[in-house]
């Protein structure tokens, strides 16, 4: 059964300065640069027929292109066991209200609530055993990292299936943001 996701891809160029913070943290899993993205709603496993209605909802989400900025970088986890670092998104009124939108769809269609607060980022690497020193060594040396703000015109649904090399993201259907 597919696990899906609801995210927004990042433009190549985004993901091509992303993928220069990789490297200096042992014991990390660095997320390719292709596979980077800024998730707006896990959705989990989910049937065919789910599936269905789940691209018919969020068919019906209405919002308008907004603009993006990535700032700093951070991590999850305890000062102890760091479990991931990501990159930062500046807070942004247009991606608040297209993640509402989302959420609201979704929970009309009978899933339940996303149970934590939005906290909009970009999984850079998942940490195993990482030492702490080094990635505080990390984030003290990244924490200034800013791209320029990109335009989002789309959000797409991915389906998510693993495999022994990690995770095979499909894109499933892209969505056109077009206004309210």
């Amino acid at each position: 059964m597919p696990r899906l996701f609801v995210a927004i891809p990042l433009p190549e160029d985004v993901r091509e300065r992303l993928g220069l913070l990789a490297g200096g943290v042992p014991g990390e899993r660095w997320v390719d640069s292709e596979k980077l993205h800024l998730t707006l709603r896990f959705v989990g496993e989910v049937d065919g027929g789910w599936a269905e209605d789940i691209m018919a909802a969020l068919g019906g989400v209405t919002a308008k292109p907004f603009e993006v900025a990535l700032a700093g970088v951070g991590h999850w986890g305890t000062r102890e066991r760091a479990t991931m670092i990501w990159a930062g998104v500046e807070k942004s009124p247009g991606l608040s209200h297209l993640q509402s939108k989302i959420e609201s769809a979704l929970v009309r269609l009978g899933l339940e609530p996303e149970g934590r607060k939005f906290s909009p980022h970009v999984t850079l690497a998942r940490l195993s055993g990482s030492p702490c020193a080094r990635v505080a060594k990390f984030i003290a040396d990244h924490n200034l990292f800013r791209l320029p703000p990109f335009r989002i015109e789309t959000f797409t649904l991915f389906s998510s299936f693993l495999s022994r090399g990690g995770a095979i993201y499909t894109p499933e259907v892209e969505y056109a943001l077009l206004g309210s």
